[in-house]
């Protein structure tokens, strides 16, 4: 089993601005998030014995597995394949901007693959795929993953066997956690924090 979290908001993320490996913070709201995320991998899982927590190496990511290891008592593992698609020379500008200038690419979810300098789906799929090829077979995986927007994506459309086009089709929120087990997917949504 793979229970999936998405950092906690940013400022980059209420401002709708691209983060890709630029490494932000989490604003407060972030931080509770993080928090309920905590609490609720707790009722989840009661008995943490045997569970991992790997996290992107960004600051958000670490911010929020560390609310998780506090809740759970777990250290945190880092692992470089987890961490956000980078987007090249679009890091650090606003959507609107770069979608006034590339309205084209804007029309699918695709467009965060196009940014120039910036990561292919092919590349993350691959270093995504590396890292669930690693994990051991379910029933033994018990794995707690903290990531970024884009990599929950592809992730489970990985884990589920979907197409890229699905993949950026997915949710990706900052207050639910989903658990990867017996090839499906479920979305379970925490308290909500003002």
């Amino acid at each position: 089993m793979i229970y999936l979290l998405r950092h906690g908001q940013t400022a980059f993320n209420a401002e709708r601005r691209m983060q890709g490996h630029m490494d932000t913070p989490l604003n407060a709201r972030g931080v509770q998030q993080a928090a309920a995320m905590g609490v609720l991998l707790r009722g989840l899982i009661p008995d943490p014995t045997g569970w991992r927590i790997v996290a992107s190496p960004l600051g958000r990511a670490q911010q929020t597995a560390k609310a998780a290891g506090a809740a759970l008592g777990l250290p945190i593992e880092t692992d470089r394949r987890l961490i956000e698609v980078t987007m090249g020379e679009w890091e650090g500008r606003l959507v609107t901007e770069v979608e006034a200038e590339h309205p084209e690419l804007f029309k699918s979810r695709q467009w965060f693959f196009h940014a120039p300098g910036g990561e292919t789906y092919e590349q993350m799929a691959a270093r995504i795929g590396a890292w669930l090829g690693e994990l051991p077979p379910e029933p033994e995986r018990k794995v707690i993953a903290v990531c970024h927007g884009v990599t929950s994506r592809v992730l489970r459309a990985l884990y589920a066997g979907l197409s890229a086009h699905d993949a950026m089709q997915l949710d990706v929120p900052q207050d639910a956690i989903y658990r990867l087990a017996g090839g499906a997917m479920q979305r379970i949504d925490c308290e909500p924090v003002s």
